[in-house]
């Protein structure tokens, strides 16, 4: 054993005369473990928000979309073949995307309405979406009833503020309709509701509506043409640069745009969020640091003549920093271990028995989401082992320059 280590544990095994610098210890050990426990805790959250966002987003939404300047795309088919020979695209169909409102015998809501054709079992992301699409596009047919109006799904949330069931009659309203010797009337359609999908973010279930693509385009009188093209891709990580090389290739007038980009302001707030909580959670750990540091100098003070008569027998100012620099990094590295194991363990807990439930109208989920990652978790302790270690340089370096002559003299 090193002949620092070897004192460094004495100083730490011995029994203290002065027990409030073992209460300090005690107190600087408990900062450190809650505050790297509530970082890794917190970080984890922030994690599974971004991660739970963007699986949800990506389950409705497209990985990138195709639009045209100017208005909808004719020639739409021979787009899609052209796009699904791009290295990486996994699937490409078209889509009509605006603004209408739906009213039910209860009531009336304003509605995203999203003209799409049958989705592929690879393109359907989210539980419960799957079953309420092949209702838009029954395999037997004749399962069709015009009577009843033609089939459409929509949210949860937006079922609920309708207060309507499946099987009940909606009417959807375009405010693209035609022009009248009264003037502009809107266009009004009856649906029948086919189902109804949850995607578990609020805001999707109480805006969203589907319905068959040639049924938008009659309402809609958009002829044979759509608003866009979404596009799937292998990796979603490589979305911008497939979407960049389509739009390359295609040049002007179509344009581009990922899922990175389309909710780029979503992702830049989660991201700073994590950073800030980051900052003001490691002050939790700096004020343990302080703790550290003035632990030491107490015990620079109380050992003042063992610093001397091992510095008269030849102990050397760096092993007399090593000496405090080593009882610094004990409790500090204790601290963060301990708190690294609790953090953990409140993750798995918190992921295994989601008690904690969220207001879904406020929240874009219900339940807390927790995403422990081993970078995250790999970051927080480093952090917390530099602070504790830059907190005993101080003490230690008063100690390398404590005088032994002095020290015997007047200690």
């Amino acid at each position: 054993m090193h002949f620092e280590f070897f004192i460094g544990r004495r100083y730490l095994r011995a029994r203290q005369k002065q027990g409030f610098i073992s209460l300090i210890s005690v107190l600087s050990t408990a900062g450190v473990t809650v505050g790297v426990m509530a970082l890794i805790v917190v970080i984890a959250v922030m994690a599974g928000a971004q991660s739970e966002f963007r699986s949800r987003i990506l389950g409705v939404d497209s990985h990138a979309i195709l639009m045209r300047y100017g208005g909808e795309i004719a020639d739409y088919r021979d787009l899609i073949a052209q796009v699904q020979r791009e290295d990486g695209v996994l699937s490409a169909r078209p889509f009509i995307y605006t603004q209408s409102m739906l009213r039910s015998s209860s009531g009336a809501s304003g509605a995203v309405l999203k003209g799409i054709d049958p989705p592929s079992e690879t393109e359907i992301a989210i539980d419960g979406m799957g079953e309420a699409f092949q209702k838009l596009y029954p395999p037997e047919k004749g399962k069709d009833h015009p009577g009843d109006g033609l089939p459409i799904v929509i949210g949860k949330e937006l079922g609920r503020k309708l207060s309507v069931v499946e099987g009940d009659t909606v009417y959807l309203i375009s405010f693209r309709g035609m022009v009248s010797p009264i003037g502009h009337v809107p266009a009004m359609k009856r649906f029948r509701v086919a189902g109804f999908f949850a995607s578990g973010m609020y805001q999707f279930d109480e805006a969203y509506a589907f319905v068959r693509l040639a049924d938008a385009q009659r309402i809609l009188k958009m002829g044979d043409t759509v608003s866009g093209i979404e596009i799937r891709v292998k990796d979603i990580y490589q979305a911008d640069k497939i979407a960049e090389q389509i739009k390359k290739n295609l040049g002007f007038p179509y344009w581009t745009k990922d899922w990175m980009q389309m909710n780029a302001n979503l992702f830049f707030a989660l991201k700073l969020e994590k950073t800030a909580m980051f900052v003001i959670l490691t002050l939790i750990v700096l004020v343990a640091a302080f703790n550290i540091a003035s632990t030491l100098i107490m015990m620079v003070m109380k050992k003042t003549k063992d610093i001397a008569i091992l510095k008269a027998m030849g102990a050397t100012d760096g092993i007399i920093m090593r000496i405090f620099v080593i009882k610094g990094m004990v409790i500090g590295g204790f601290g963060t271990g301990l708190g690294v194991i609790l953090g953990i363990i409140a993750c798995m807990i918190l992921k295994h028995y989601p008690f904690i439930k969220l207001p879904g109208n406020i929240y874009y989920f219900t339940t807390l989401p927790v995403q422990l990652q081993f970078a995250d978790v790999l970051t927080i302790a480093l952090a917390a082992i530099g602070i504790c270690f830059l907190a005993t340089l101080y003490p230690a370096r008063q100690a390398a320059q404590l005088n032994p002559v002095d020290a015997i003299r007047y200690g």
